[in-house]
């Protein structure tokens, strides 16, 4: 049999990464970067690393960046809830989750974004669970009926009770990260147990260009002592952030992701590190920060092909788009985005169900990104040799009368070569229209109603979600909350 050929797809020649990484050394050794943390200076001078204190500017040796990029793991592994379902993050394996901490969500019936509550964020993790491409879950929405300073460990709080997925999440808080890891460990039956088969990804967003804030690089350590996955979020904006040319932007993407690696390498050496963004070739016209421009996700695909070569676990921000409706627009930069990504081999690829970049979530947009994520899925399954010979036989056997309908070969193979969307619509005319005629975002929505009319909640057990709300309710009295809203699945 012939080996089948994976599809990929890579932006740069080897002499322009080189280029960049080159760059990217040189402006950490002589320039450095901002740390506002103190642990994390202290971790950096005590490992003979220059450390200004009257400004905070760390500057970091060629050798301690490629000696942490040595350390860092170049697979990661992630499990289910139960701990037996096991999710490789490394090489070209490719995971798609929702984008975090949307603000909004779409309200499909008014056709209109508002505030998202506890009942939306039940709704998104249940519908997460249901679909089959997106291998993990994330903290996809931020409460508005919870405090704000607590909205971190309360969106995880509601993801792990509704699905069993891994979770992409992350802290807004220094405090956040503490009930959090409880909760975690409570899911994954300690602390150690959870060191062993990771459940969760943290975020980790330096503030650009070249900071690393306070809140960012204690999240760093935090996870890497305690075991955890940190996906660096560096998020330049070409020209406004960053550098206005694509290959400057890149420099800078780099020079914060490999600060932000060597911080959870001198915090635990061989910490597992996510080489990741969420940049944006800004539009200057409009004061946005485009996450569905075709520029944009070359940034992404570039950056993705920089980590590789330098082993690492890789993540990016695509399959979302800027439309504020599920319509063509969204088709268009979804479909696009999902598919390069998956052509780039990107580990990570977050932001299904994401508008309006990236603030605001939609039930119906989510779904409808799981069959486009399903096809990327086939994309890169490529095509393989089913038989020897491919078809001699079967055109030998040909006569005049003969068609392919009712043979046993098409009868062997047809579930094999072909997906088969729900939602896409395959119908004649006439068929469509007997159905009711309805555009592909209203059909989301009946679908999305039945999942969470007519399918059990996938929820932990009772012994722990009743320790998850123990958690919860401490962390909340600690920041003056007396009590929690009202939770259905």
């Amino acid at each position: 049999m012939i080996a089948t050929r994976r599809p990929k797809t890579e932006l740069l020649s080897q002499a322009l990464v080189d280029k960049i990484i080159d760059e990217a050394l040189i402006v950490l050794e002589r320039t450095g970067v901002f740390i506002e943390n103190a642990e994390a200076r202290k971790l950096f001078r005590e490992a003979g690393e220059a450390v200004d204190e009257s400004n905070s500017r760390v500057r970091i040796s060629r050798k301690r960046v490629l000696d942490s990029v040595e350390s860092a793991p170049g697979v990661i592994k992630l499990y289910d809830r139960s701990g037996d379902k096991e999710y490789v993050v490394g090489g070209d394996e490719v995971h798609f989750d929702p984008g975090s901490a949307a603000v909004k969500i779409l309200d499909h019936p008014a056709q209109r974004e508002r505030k998202a509550d506890t009942s939306d964020l039940v709704r998104i993790a249940r519908l997460t669970e249901s679909c089959k491409h997106l291998h993990f879950q994330s903290t996809a929405l931020v409460s508005s009926d919870i405090l704000e300073f607590i909205a971190d460990s309360y969106r995880l709080f509601i993801g792990l009770q509704f699905s069993s997925k891994p979770v992409v999440t992350g802290t807004f808080r220094v405090e956040g990260f503490g009930p959090m890891f409880e909760m975690l460990a409570a899911v994954r039956g300690g602390a150690e147990n959870l060191r062993l088969k990771p459940l969760a990804i943290f975020d980790a967003c330096p503030s650009p260009p070249l900071k690393w804030s306070n809140l960012t690089a204690q999240s760093l350590i935090d996870c890497a002592r305690a075991g955890i996955p940190s996906e660096l979020i560096s998020m330049g904006l070409t020209g406004a952030t960053s550098p206005v040319t694509i290959a400057g932007t890149l420099v800078q993407h780099v020079i914060e992701n490999l600060s932000g690696l060597v911080i959870g390498q001198l915090a635990r050496k061989g910490s597992p590190i996510i080489f990741g963004g969420s940049p944006a070739s800004f539009d200057m016209r409009k004061g946005t920060p485009p996450m569905g421009a075709i520029e944009t996700m070359m940034i992404d695909m570039a950056y993705a092909q920089i980590g590789k070569h330098l082993g690492l676990p890789t993540h990016a921000y695509m399959g979302l788009s800027d439309a504020k409706l599920c319509d063509a627009q969204a088709g268009i930069e979804s479909g696009l985005g999902a598919a390069l990504a998956a052509l780039a081999g990107i580990n990570v690829v977050s932001g299904a169900g994401m508008l309006d970049f990236e603030s605001c979530q939609s039930p119906e947009k989510l779904l409808i990104d799981d069959e486009i994520c399903g096809m990327a899925y086939r994309l890169i399954a490529s095509i393989s040799q089913r038989e020897d010979p491919l078809a001699l036989h079967l055109f030998e056997e040909l006569g005049p009368e003969s068609q392919f309908l009712t043979s046993p070969h098409t009868r062997t193979w047809y579930k094999a070569e072909h997906t088969f969307p729900g939602l896409a619509d395959r119908d004649t005319y006439d068929a469509w229209l007997a159905q009711g005629g309805k555009p592909m975002a209203e059909r989301a929505h009946d679908k999305a109603e039945k999942i969470l009319r007519e399918t059990a909640p996938n929820m932990v057990d009772e012994s722990v979600r009743r320790e998850l709300e123990q958690i919860m309710l401490s962390d909340a009295r600690r920041n003056g909350v007396s009590r929690l809203p009202a939770v259905r699945g």
